[in-house]
This record gives C-alpha cells, structure tokens and sequence, in this order.
C-alpha cells in the first residue's frame, strides 16, 4: 500500500518537481550524458571533434595489454610521452562527450575501471576491505 502521490519504486519523494539539487538515481545519470544514444555528437561529428592525437589514444587503449611494461614503452614510443602524462590525458578525454560519442564501449569500460581503481583506493586508505566481483 502506497501513500497518495508516491508510488512504490519511488525514491520516497512525492510526484511533481523536485527541490532545486535533488535528482532521482535514473535522472542523475540521464543528466550526465553516460548513455551514449543521449550524447548530441554522432560517431562522425565526435571523430571530428576529436584531436588526431586523442583518436589514436583511443585506437591504442582498444588493445588488451599482457604485461604492463610493454604497455608502457608503447606509450614512449607512439606518442612521445611519459605514462604519466599519457594517463592524465586519457583520464581527461574519457570525461569528454566526444570521446563517449565516438567509442561508447571504450570510454564506459575505461570509466568503470577508474571508478574502480578508486573505490579500491578508498576503501585502502580507510582501511575497508571490499569485495570483488
């Protein structure tokens, strides 16, 4: 039995515009553009919006790495910079639309892995022990 003006998967808030800052858990998602069909830049208005540098970043993490090392004198080699400046600039580029729009798969997966990384991270520092999956 639900109360008058809130269903039963609410958030427990009433029907009808919310307080300014108070988003449900599907708005706040939609909000941030993660759903690539959202994204305003077709795959070919986002490659051309990308630099030529940041399409190859993403054609180079396409690629599934055996040993970090040689990951890492790859970076050296093809783009004539540090690993960790490499990182910076993809940290950077998954945050953008562009990139989401012209790789979805790519830029969700390198999200979800930053976004675990730092829960570990957390979760250390506090010292919590998570589970993993």
């Amino acid at each position: 039995m639900t109360a008058v003006g809130f269903t039963p998967y609410d958030d427990g808030e009433p029907d009808g515009p919310r307080p300014a800052g108070r988003t449900s858990a599907t708005e706040s998602t939609e909000d941030h553009g993660m759903d690539a069909a959202r994204s305003p830049l077709d795959p070919e208005s986002a490659a051309s919006a990308l630099s030529d540098r940041d399409r190859r970043i993403l054609e180079f993490e396409r690629q599934w790495w055996k040993y970090a090392g040689a990951k890492e004198q790859a970076i050296r080699d093809l783009f004539d910079m540090s690993g960790t400046r490499y990182y910076q600039l993809l940290n950077g580029l998954i945050d953008s639309p562009s990139a989401l729009a012209f790789d979805p798969m790519l830029v969700k997966r390198l999200r979800r892995m930053r976004a675990t990384r730092q829960r570990a991270r957390s979760a250390r520092r506090l010292g919590i022990e998570i589970e993993t999956r």
